[in-house]
């Protein structure tokens, strides 16, 4: 039996053993895996698979079916801990990655997408809800920066393989997924033979939990998911079948990116902590407008892949910021409520995903700059959202139409 170890004691362990160190080589794991994916994923579908712009949109939409299904999590974590249900779903993203390249037709593709995209949405909600348990509310946004630092270096360092050896060795598809995709289960397996499971001092709530005060933390999920989704699927894929870059080089550029984040990240932790939540969601969402225009100026006014290199880079910066959504919520949550509601927020976040990546496919096919005109809309809708969070949110002071008035029936 895998021991069991409260939070309060788990400091008198080895280093090696402790939750802070799970949850970093965690950290570590998913992006080994997925990142690799991904920065492969544009050229192997359309080499492999000779994907349009439809195409690529349909695929995006199977992969975020899990991620609108994560309410199940409720259901699971009734029959196992979270801790466990992490490593199983770190497990699945670890396994289906190494097998990706086995399946090069549209089908194939789609098919090992969901596999891996299961393991993947589940791994996000349940160690969304692990980090705010066990991360101290006075050190969240500074340790939740580390993390992002630390798996933006993890992903440089796969990154950085790539670009070194894709070309110099020929490396094949296969061959780069089944090494990425080994690394996680490693880690994987590590974990599980070596970490104790951890108990949080608070219970769980394990049935579906939907609380009218949170309201406004379900209206910012929502619009994450849907801005998000226009990122993801759309940015990296219009560099390679507008510009026509490589594998190499789309790594390149996402390199830069994970340096910047990982200088970056932790600082905008401490900004977090520092200058609210508001702030830093605005500060961020400000900055997506700017970028989503100018993404569409790429198209309206033949702007070059420099400033489309650029705006990537920028985008996944803002991105970054989004810990102070976390962070927001962690101080107005029930403690007993983050397991559950995290499961909940990611199929809110998810919603939008399910059908977004297949609609603006097709309008892709007849307008890309007007995709990206929409997506600099949600980040308008998203800042007159963020501004209603107060300096100081609590229970019971969860946004600014909240002051003064007593906390909700729950």
């Amino acid at each position: 039996m895998t021991r069991i170890v409260p939070l309060a004691q788990a400091r008198s362990l080895p280093v090696y053993r402790r939750p802070l160190t799970l949850l970093f080589l965690m950290a570590i794991a998913m992006p080994l895996s997925f990142a690799t994916w991904s920065a492969l994923l544009n050229n192997f579908v359309v080499e492999a698979a000779q994907f349009d712009g439809s195409d690529i949109g349909w695929l995006h939409t199977v992969r975020e079916i899990p991620g609108f299904l994560a309410v199940g999590v409720i259901f699971v974590i009734m029959f196992m801990r979270e801790q466990t249900l992490a490593m199983i779903s770190l497990a699945m993203l670890g396994i289906a990655t190494a097998m990706t390249a086995w399946f090069p037709t549209m089908g194939g593709i789609l098919f090992i997408t969901l596999f891996s995209s299961i393991g993947f949405h589940y791994y996000e909600t349940v160690n969304q809800s692990l980090q705010l348990q066990w991360l101290r509310k006075d050190r969240a946004p500074q340790m939740l920066g580390l993390l992002v630092a630390a798996a933006s270096g993890a992903t440089l360092v796969a990154y950085g393989v790539i670009v070194l050896t894709w070309r110099a060795y020929d490396l094949s598809y296969n061959f780069v997924y089944m090494v990425s995709g080994g690394l996680t289960l490693a880690i994987v397996a590590y974990c599980v033979l070596m970490m104790p499971h951890f108990e949080a001092p608070d219970p769980q709530t394990k049935k579906f939990v939907l609380r009218r005060r949170y309201w406004l933390y379900y209206a910012l999920q929502f619009m994450s998911g849907a801005r998000r989704q226009i990122f993801v699927v759309f940015a990296a894929f219009m560099m390679v079948e507008r510009f026509g870059l490589g594998v190499d080089q789309i790594t390149r550029l996402m390199l830069v990116t994970l340096v910047a984040n990982m200088v970056l990240a932790p600082i905008l932790g401490r900004a977090v902590h520092r200058f609210g939540e508001r702030n830093a969601m605005a500060f961020e969402y400000i900055g997506l407008i700017t970028v989503f225009a100018l993404y569409g100026g790429i198209y309206w006014f033949g702007w070059g892949a420099v400033l489309g290199g650029v705006l990537y880079i920028a985008n996944n910066i803002f991105f970054a910021l989004a810990l102070a959504l976390k962070t927001y919520f962690q101080k107005i949550a029930d403690p007993g409520d983050i397991a559950p509601t995290a499961a909940v927020a990611f199929t809110i976040n998810h919603i939008a995903a399910v059908f977004l990546p297949a609609l603006l496919g097709y309008l892709w096919l007849l307008s890309p700059g007007v995709v990206f005109a929409l997506a600099a809309c949600m980040a308008a809708i998203s800042l007159a959202l963020a501004l209603m969070i107060p300096r100081h949110p609590e229970p019971g002071n969860e946004t600014i139409l909240s002051r003064g008035l007593p906390s909700p029936a729950r």
